[in-house]
């Protein structure tokens, strides 16, 4: 709008104006100070996007070398592919390293330029994958906890009942499935936007953008409703019910363990009182990854579901502030996801030495054995075990 473009001939009238009340001293003075405070202003807005920049950057460099470095061990190391979990979790990482390199990139872009580069159709493209991928990782953590849950709570059979290879491809399946129903047919044929057209338009308009220059993504109540409810509270359900039962399970066994231990105590500490001792502190530490885990997920997805529900049913007030830091706390579990699920598990963490050590085999079976010599009574609390599952 032409009134808010500046007007050479205003302003000079306006300092002429000024000049008749104010010494020339006093105005060069206003002026200088004007300027000086613009341009500390612009500086400090440079310096804001050098260091945000940065942060993105770092975020999305870390979330791809740790996703990156799971697949590679799971490719090398045939120890790994025997065990149906990994798979989960290698899937999972693939989920996480798109979102790394397709999402993150043209979100931190927009972010700092503050404009959209890549037109209205790659938009909606880019959308659609955005909410496929952080879905797909999503439902991913729920099949990784339901499949620790039929390993710990169940006897070995039941478990190499329900956890077949044709199972575990059919949960693979649906993990990707299931959220392209959701992204790119609605997102595609505008379903999201049905009865909040004008909505959607007068967004675009206060960012100051066309279709071609701003990407405004809004939904309707249904979608919002439905969306959420597929991609994260079914899922949020399913896990707490499971880590529930699978920590209330490890409890038992450390119960189970110190009986045991008190039982069979004696003045001198033989092997098999260090077994159960280690066998004790494994499942306590097991225990407490499951709260790490559960804790991580709700920290980084909980805000942004929660604002993606109530925002339609508030007439879309929330700032868009708000949801881009509810956003990226969610991209940042893309990042967490490797350090959570292999990290943190032993056999993993062997494989990451080999590959970073330049393949040194040192590091290929270290500690595999290391209690090998000790003998393990038939009687132990649990078959399957929980750090058999978790470590």
């Amino acid at each position: 709008m032409y009134w808010n473009e500046p007007n050479s001939d205003v302003s000079g009238f306006n300092i002429f104006i000024l000049s008749l009340f104010f010494p020339l001293s006093l105005l060069d003075e206003i002026i200088n100070n004007g300027n000086q405070q613009q341009e500390q202003q612009e500086f400090l807005s440079s310096l804001e996007t050098i260091f945000l920049t940065l942060f993105l950057s770092i975020i999305i460099i870390m979330t791809v070398f740790g996703n990156l470095l799971v697949m590679v061990a799971l490719c090398k190391d045939r120890h790994l592919r025997k065990k149906k979990t990994n798979y989960f979790i290698v899937s999972l990482a693939f989920a996480d390293l798109l979102v790394a390199l397709v999402v993150m990139p043209f979100a931190a872009i927009e972010l700092t330029t503050g404009q959209w580069f890549f037109g209205e159709i790659f938009c909606l493209v880019r959308t659609s994958l955005d909410v496929l991928l952080t879905t797909a990782s999503i439902l991913h953590l729920c099949c990784i906890a339901l499949d620790r849950y039929y390993a710990i709570c169940c006897q070995p059979l039941v478990y190499r009942h329900k956890m077949t290879p044709v199972r575990v491809a059919v949960m693979l399946s649906g993990c990707w499935l299931i959220p392209t129903l959701i992204s790119f047919l609605p997102i595609m044929q505008s379903w999201n936007a049905i009865g909040i057209e004008d909505i959607i338009e007068e967004r675009r308009t206060l960012t100051g953008g066309s279709n071609d220059t701003s990407c405004v993504f809004l939904v309707n109540r249904p979608y919002a409703l439905i969306c959420s409810a597929v991609a994260f509270y079914v899922p949020l359900a399913l896990m707490v019910l499971a880590y529930q039962r699978i920590y209330v399970t490890a409890m038992i066994h450390v119960r189970q363990i110190e009986t045991l231990q008190r039982a069979g105590s004696a003045p001198v500490t033989d092997p098999l009182d260090h077994y159960w001792h280690n066998r004790m502190r494994i499942e306590t530490k097991a225990a407490k990854t499951l709260a790490v885990i559960m804790g991580c997920f709700c920290l980084c997805w909980a805000p942004f579901f929660i604002t993606n529900v109530v925002d339609p049913f508030i007439h879309y007030s929330v700032p868009w502030q708000l949801w881009t830091a509810w956003l990226w706390l969610g991209y940042i579990n893309s990042g967490l996801n490797p350090f959570l699920y292999a990290f943190l598990n032993r056999a993993f963490r062997r494989a990451f030495l080999v590959i970073l050590c330049c393949g040194d085999q040192r590091y290929s079976r270290q500690g595999s054995f290391s209690r090998g010599h000790i003998h393990r009574p038939c009687s132990a609390p649990s078959v399957n075990g929980t750090s058999m599952a978790l470590r």
